[in-house]
């Protein structure tokens, strides 16, 4: 099987409402859809969810590296996918969500050659997975009432609640949604890289009064040392890495040091399933668990996080509610995985079992 053509499309996706975190506000999001087609007539489907506060990547960036890297690309035996990723990063450096969008072309190519979902490729321990959902920041009785809306409307049983701006407020926060759902919801914090260290030891001491589990990336990404810092202070509560985790080598320093009892792995961060599975390897080593979170993504992505979920035992929590929060749900595409509540169950469908076409 060998790659013949490569076909990109820009997609801009709209979402219900203006989303806010620590460090933006975000009311669209502009995706790249690949197409790479082979000479056996099979057809793979990639996404590209680029974030330039994350990634440092814009759409058009993004088209640009694809460009660069279609000549390398051609010929190739999607199989071959350490090769590929080889190719592509002695081609570019960086550009994570780019490479992640012909990653994820060449693993639903494998899936479809090979009759599979890829779920099955990545390990197959199981094809459901339960999912959080994610309130934006808001006024602390804002975010209490949609969390109790998530919980009895919906049917989530994880919350993970952004913060990361003003800690007193976001410790208000805690305890009204607290108050709002009940004891038994797991509820867990992004402060999305908003804290100093000495707020980060103050806030989370005072989330754990409200039953906090674990918190997400308190301080900026490149602090290592003071995420180690902060875990060492605080007991009770699981610190969480995200934006510092991009590849193997920031799960390896992570685990080492003590920074994180979990890393959050996201495809569009770390350039696809291939380096995904690499950072999962490294954390599991190390005693330590993952969690798949999302960009920004169509239901194609999602797909491949919550399937990574799926696969691999070592990661025991999944964000991957992207698509929740857009006017089409569907991103036009069907398939992939059904959704009864916060429980999503994969299908078993060739490749990421989705309708695309484009």
């Amino acid at each position: 099987m060998k790659i013949t053509d490569i076909k990109a499309e820009k997609v801009r996706i709209e979402l219900t409402a203006p989303f806010r975190v620590a460090f933006a506000e975000i009311n669209y999001s502009e995706n790249l859809l690949l197409k790479i087609r082979t000479d056996e007539g099979i057809d793979g489907y990639g996404e590209a969810a680029p974030m330039p506060f994350v990634t440092g990547e814009t759409i058009d960036s993004v088209i640009s590296v694809i460009n660069l890297l279609r000549p390398g690309l051609i010929g190739m035996n999607p199989m071959d996918i350490e090769k590929i990723h080889e190719r592509m990063d002695s081609c570019i450096y960086g550009n994570s969500s780019a490479k992640c969008a012909v990653d994820l072309s060449m693993y639903d190519l494998m899936g479809k050659f090979m009759g599979q979902p890829v779920y099955k490729l990545l390990g197959g321990y199981s094809n459901r997975v339960q999912n959080d959902i994610t309130i934006g920041i808001n006024t602390p009785e804002l975010m209490a009432e949609e969390a109790r809306q998530h919980v009895l409307r919906d049917g989530f049983h994880i919350l993970k609640i952004k913060a990361g701006i003003h800690p007193e407020e976001d410790i208000r926060a805690m305890h009204l949604i607290r108050e709002a759902v009940g004891p038994h919801i797991r509820l867990r914090v992004d402060a999305n890289q908003g804290y100093t260290a000495s707020d980060a030891v103050y806030a989370l001491q005072e989330f754990k009064k409200a039953g906090i589990e674990a918190v997400e990336q308190c301080l900026p990404y490149w602090d290592f040392e003071g995420s180690a810092y902060v875990r060492s202070k605080v007991s009770g509560i699981r610190i969480m890495l995200d934006e510092s985790i991009h590849n193997h080598l920031d799960a390896a320093r992570a685990c080492k040091n003590g920074c994180a009892d979990i890393l959050n792995i996201k495809l569009m961060k770390c350039g696809g399933l291939f380096r995904a599975s690499q950072i999962n390897a490294i954390a599991e080593a190390f005693g330590v668990t993952c969690m798949v979170g999302c960009m920004m993504e169509t239901k194609l992505a999602t797909t491949a996080g919550v399937s990574l979920v799926a696969a691999k035992k070592n990661i025991t929590e999944a964000d991957c509610d992207s698509f929740l929060f857009y006017a089409d749900e569907q991103t036009g595409m069907t398939g992939g995985f059904t959704r009864e509540n916060d429980i999503f169950t994969l299908l078993d469908a060739p490749g990421f079992g989705l309708d695309i076409s484009f």
